[in-house]
């Protein structure tokens, strides 16, 4: 489960038409509303989707190693309330003319109140369900992937191939793991079979540096769970999934580490070796948990990154 290179990723996503790097900047949005981004990336139509956010409050325990007060110093400098972060959920459309694909779903109706919007805006974008041909899925958090089924067990997408990282399912599908799972993350084992349970025989898995769909590479980035997976979409994009938590912490300080990384060195180092590439190749990046739309480019500043929007 070791990751690609920066040259293996060029390589694979890139193929015979080359590396190509991000146009300016005025020239990415086609399309916006309130809740959905729209933008062209290597010949693909991508767009962004909201499914709205949670708020962390208190802050005590979010950053695992860093003080408290580091972190609200850090969202202090950075234009953000004291005492809380708020942690967005945004999907991507890709859309090659033929095909439309999602890189994760949402939460679908099993968020908090503050989320649960990702239909209403994929529709407002112009799509309905019934059109989705693949889903292609990072991890198996439930704000990732709850979006395929209902809570009253309503398969979403009816047409559509769900692709998940091989190693990822080995690990929230064996009943061995589950068994030896502290009682606190044996509810994530349950939602997996919930999810991809009746639809067992048909789930596609994926080798983590494969190309999963034509114009999608996956991009190896575990650590925040067994078979974390980043993509490159059209050559150009670098969609980061959960490699980081909210970017004005975790961009900021790489070597801060989440509550939700389950092997937190292994996340650090995905971390790091992802936001480098994004920077010193001037990719367009896209984030599962900033401010949406959530797009934009990632420079290095001082000792980390720093995020900046388009």
């Amino acid at each position: 489960m070791g990751g690609i290179t920066r040259r293996e990723t060029l390589g694979l996503a890139a193929g015979a038409a080359g590396w190509s790097l991000v146009s300016a900047l005025p020239a990415w949005a086609a399309e916006s509303a309130p809740g959905f981004f729209r933008y062209e990336v290597g010949g693909l139509k991508v767009t962004a989707v909201s499914d709205g956010f949670f708020v962390r409050k208190p802050l005590d325990g979010f950053v695992t190693n860093a003080p408290v007060a580091d972190v609200e110093a850090t969202l202090a400098a950075q234009g953000m309330p004291a005492g809380e972060v708020t942690v967005p959920f945004t999907t991507l459309v890709v859309d090659d003319g033929k095909r439309v694909v999602l890189i994760d779903t949402g939460t679908g109706d099993m968020g908090p109140p503050t989320a649960g919007t990702w239909m209403a805006n994929f529709r407002a974008a112009g799509y309905a369900p019934e059109r989705v041909d693949a889903v292609v899925v990072s991890h198996f958090h439930g704000d990732h992937v709850n979006g395929l089924r209902l809570k009253d067990g309503t398969s979403v997408f009816p047409k559509a191939e769900v692709h998940v990282p091989a190693p990822e399912w080995d690990f929230w599908m064996s009943d061995d793991k589950m068994a030896a799972a502290p009682e606190r993350a044996k509810g994530n084992f349950q939602n997996a079979r919930r999810v991809f349970g009746p639809m067992a025989a048909d789930v596609r898995r994926y080798t983590p540096g494969a190309e999963v769909v034509t114009g999608i590479t996956s991009v190896a980035a575990h650590g925040h769970t067994p078979g974390h997976c980043a993509f490159v979409v059209g050559g150009k994009l670098l969609s980061l999934q959960d490699t980081t938590n909210h970017p004005a912490l975790f961009a900021t300080h790489p070597g801060w580490h989440v509550l939700f990384d389950m092997d937190a060195q292994a996340a650090e180092t995905s971390r790091r070796r992802l936001l480098d590439m994004a920077a010193a190749d001037k990719m367009r990046v896209s984030f599962y948990h900033a401010p949406f739309p959530a797009t934009g480019t990632v420079e290095r500043k001082g000792e980390g990154f720093r995020f900046v929007p388009a």
